[in-house]
């Protein structure tokens, strides 16, 4: 199931709205083949992994994929047909489809061809995986995550004219990697203005480029900026005087099931008093720059009782660089009723 994890994580970014999902063939303890859901309306993992096999080693086989089978004809066909044809002996599960669609209906269908099924192996990590599709279907809004670059000071000030980077190279490519796994970044008019970022992914292959998005209050944005001009610009939408949660519905209409916010610090504070922030990436420069740029601005805690608490943090090193990240809501709670906005009516995987 490891291995089957490695694989799904190679769909993030890529196979939204769907789920990434990993697939593996094991016969007589040995790995016979591997897939994962490349991209919506290709093949599912299931398909891949059991078409990577030679058709002898199939036959009472085991199948161990992340997330449950679909059952019901999309773009593709049901995957537990293909499960069933096949004459796979047994079918190894980490996680159940929170689409009502699918929920138990695959399990049931393996189980009545006379399959063995086994539910719940790395059931946490194989949920944690697809928090975007489940929050998605759950809400129709995507899963937000904060990512910040600032000084140990807690300021992205920089003088005019400065490199809009604090952090080093190597911090800057683990945040491309994070780009890689998101299908729109979002930021606000004043960093637009400051820093002409492009907000593409660079240095990953075969990364999908995501939606760049802008949130503007007032005033107008340069047209002269990158977002605006260059070969993606197609990909640009701007959000003009809309709440917050008008912005985060439309991004899930569009099929963004992970969202990335990188600032500035009204954008975030905005968010975090909203209480609309799911998860945390924070890069921290060795450095101390003061200024009146916070990463994160908004009215504040009443008290430090009240301070937003990170679950399960992680720390990365990059030379001298650091990264802190952590969930602000804990993927383990149920995600229907949580944040929802609205039911979500999306009814199979692509």
């Amino acid at each position: 199931m490891r291995i089957a994890l490695r694989e799904a994580e190679k769909g993030l970014g890529r196979c939204s709205p769907n789920p990434a999902v990993g697939a593996v063939v094991v016969k007589a303890l040995r790995l016979v083949s591997t897939g994962y859901h490349r991209k919506a309306g290709r093949p599912h993992a299931e398909i891949e992994a059991l078409g990577r096999a030679p058709a002898s080693a199939l036959r009472d086989s085991t199948l161990y994929v992340t997330l449950e089978p679909c059952s019901t004809f999309g773009r593709t066909p049901p995957c537990t047909d293909a499960i069933i044809a096949a004459r796979v002996g047994r079918v190894v599960i980490g996680a159940i489809d929170r689409n009502p669609a699918h929920a138990g209906k695959g399990i049931e269908l393996l189980r009545s061809a006379g399959i063995r099924v086994t539910t719940g192996v790395l059931e946490r990590q194989c949920r944690r995986l697809n928090v975007g599709f489940d929050r998605w279907i759950s809400s129709g809004r995507p899963w937000v995550i904060a990512k910040i670059a600032q000084s140990l000071d807690g300021r992205t000030t920089r003088p005019p004219g400065e490199s809009t980077k604090l952090t080093g190279a190597p911090a800057h490519r683990r945040a491309q990697t994070l780009r890689a796994t998101v299908n729109a970044i979002l930021i606000g008019a004043e960093t637009l203005r400051r820093d002409n970022p492009q907000l593409t992914v660079r240095g990953v292959r075969g990364a999908r480029q995501p939606w760049r998005a802008i949130v503007t209050r007032k005033g107008e944005l340069p047209p002269e900026s990158r977002l605006l001009t260059d070969g993606f610009r197609e990909r640009t939408l701007v959000y003009r005087d809309q709440s917050w949660d008008e912005i985060l519905l439309d991004l899930g209409k569009r099929g963004v099931t992970r969202l990335l916010v990188e600032g500035g610090g009204e954008v975030l504070g905005e968010l975090l008093d909203a209480d609309l922030i799911d998860e945390v990436w924070s890069f921290f420069a060795p450095m101390l720059t003061g200024g009146d740029k916070p990463s994160f601005g908004g009215e504040g805690v009443r008290d430090n009782a009240s301070a937003t608490i990170l679950h399960d943090p992680r720390l990365e090193r990059f030379d001298s660089d650091i990264l802190i990240r952590g969930f602000i809501r804990s993927p383990e709670q149920d995600l229907q009723g949580v944040n929802t906005l609205r039911p979500h009516k999306a009814t199979r995987r692509r």
